[in-house]
């Protein structure tokens, strides 16, 4: 059986690590604790964590720049803490890499459903190779596309790395090549149940995507704006396997 998802939960506030690190463990999740970056290095270092939960406001390195440091050196999604109202500081975190946010004070079966939401959208499949591989496959306009292993490459073979939602987002457009595709839609494919109104999210994970598929992200040639419509991946895709191109039938 495999092990249940470990949290590394980082707050400078005690009692806000103690009461979430006991209510995750309540249903069903591993949970460590770290009151500062410092102590998350210590904790990344000396053992396998599936996601981190990273308050916003910390002695020394802030949210921030750690989120900047967990983005640079590892996959790990995050879930940035912020205070009420700053959504200069959510849209910050977001532009840094992280995955979610959510804002104190908040109710812990909320940050439990985000956890979970994240995890499932972020998880990577190891599948075996082979005919359902290979299918899983998406070329388009240079760059290569792995559904199965979360996966882009660019023309020469390196890696991109991109978020979970910065994924899910790209995974969209391919699976809907030159179909306009409003901001609701991309919340539904990409977040469904978890999305919630004025979710600026899509907006962020969209700007991050463009500056690293675009040759000119102020003048996409990729993803397109639809002046009232929404968006649209504006080249073929090509599916490798026997599934043929992408968007057919």
């Amino acid at each position: 059986m495999s092990a249940a998802p470990h949290i590394l939960v980082v707050d400078d506030d005690r009692e806000i690590r103690d009461l979430l690190a006991r209510f995750l463990r309540k249903h069903g999740l591993r949970a460590d604790t770290a009151e500062d970056g410092k102590a998350m290095r210590r904790l990344l270092e000396a053992g396998r964590f599936d996601l981190v939960v990273l308050d916003l406001m910390l002695p020394g390195e802030d949210g921030l720049a750690l989120c900047r440091h967990l983005r640079a050196t590892t996959d790990l999604p995050v879930i940035m803490l912020t205070a009420l109202g700053e959504e200069t500081d959510r849209i910050v975190g977001l532009e840094m890499g992280a995955d979610d946010y959510l804002a104190k004070p908040f109710n812990p079966r909320e940050l439990l459903a985000r956890i979970k939401a994240v995890l499932r959208r972020a998880q990577a499949l190891h599948r075996p190779g082979g005919t359902e591989a290979a299918a899983q496959m998406r070329g388009f306009a240079g760059w290569r596309l792995d559904l199965v292993r979360r996966e882009l490459r660019d023309s020469g073979g390196a890696l991109v790395p991109l978020t979970a939602g910065e994924f899910d987002l790209l995974a969209a457009f391919v699976e809907r090549p030159n179909q306009v595709l409003t901001r609701d839609q991309l919340l539904d494919l990409t977040k469904g149940r978890d999305a919630v109104p004025f979710d600026r999210s899509i907006d962020v994970a969209l700007s991050r995507l463009r500056r690293k598929i675009e040759a000119d992200p102020k003048a996409p040639a990729l993803i397109k704006t639809v002046r009232g419509g929404g968006y649209v991946l504006a080249c073929e895709v090509e599916t490798d396997g026997p599934a043929g191109k992408a968007g057919d039938g």
